[in-house]
């Protein structure tokens, strides 16, 4: 298992050498560090790396030492690892007890983790729609507009269930929050590995405005190429 977080950058196209387009996602993974190792025989009882990746912005005072914009146990979790400038994102990795040897606490993990042709499960915050109704958040068809309808066209119909139960069960699809969730999409093919950029360029597209932060890990469905 290998894994790497990046802020998704936007789209673009790139061509292969039989000049198909393929149209791709760019992820900037530069500034991922190891913060911590966690093995099963620890305290965890599990087998993890924790990556850190972002910049922190420094508070800057006449007279003062310039801060960390974070807080003090935030802080504390890059102090303990001897790590001088901390990140802002934390996120974890599943590994197998024995890849905890290919990592060291403050090493850096480069786009190079991953290689051209992989294929990862991208999980990241999909974009916020607000409340919605039920026609765009479930693509319900909505009421016919002839005869008959009156200001009903866009409504979700009857949710009862009779006299018996005489309720409305959980999960009904309603109007409501539609969209910032999190979301993983699965099995995606990786393009392009740029070390010297910092980037990855993932087939198709990811969840998530551009500049929002997204999980990059080793398919865990995909059957991968040795």
């Amino acid at each position: 298992m290998k894994g790497l977080i990046g802020k998704k950058v936007g789209m673009t196209q790139i061509f292969d050498e039989t000049g198909n387009r393929i149209p791709v996602t760019v992820v900037d993974v530069s500034g991922n560090i190891v913060v911590q190792k966690k093995s099963q025989a620890g305290k965890d009882g599990y087998s993890a790396i924790k990556l850190g990746f972002g910049e922190v912005h420094q508070f800057e005072k006449d007279g003062e030492e310039p801060a960390w914009r974070m807080n003090a146990p935030r802080l504390g979790v890059f102090q303990k690892a001897g790590i001088e400038e901390p990140r802002q994102h934390l996120r974890e990795i599943r590994l197998a007890e024995e890849e905890l040897d290919g990592y060291e606490v403050g090493q850096e993990v480069g786009a190079d983790v991953f290689a051209a042709g992989d294929f990862v499960d991208v999980t990241g915050t999909s974009k916020g729609r607000g409340y919605s109704g039920v026609m765009r958040r479930h693509n319900f068809a909505g009421a016919k507009a002839s005869h008959g309808v009156h200001e009903y066209f866009r409504h979700g119909g009857s949710i009862g269930a009779s006299a018996y139960p005489a309720r409305v069960f959980p999960g009904t699809k309603m109007a409501g929050q539609y969209g910032s969730n999190r979301v993983t999409v699965q099995n995606l093919q990786i393009a392009q590995v740029r070390p010297d950029d910092g980037a990855v360029l993932v087939r198709g597209g990811l969840p998530g405005p551009n500049g929002g932060i997204v999980v990059l890990r080793t398919a865990v469905k995909k059957i991968q190429k040795l």
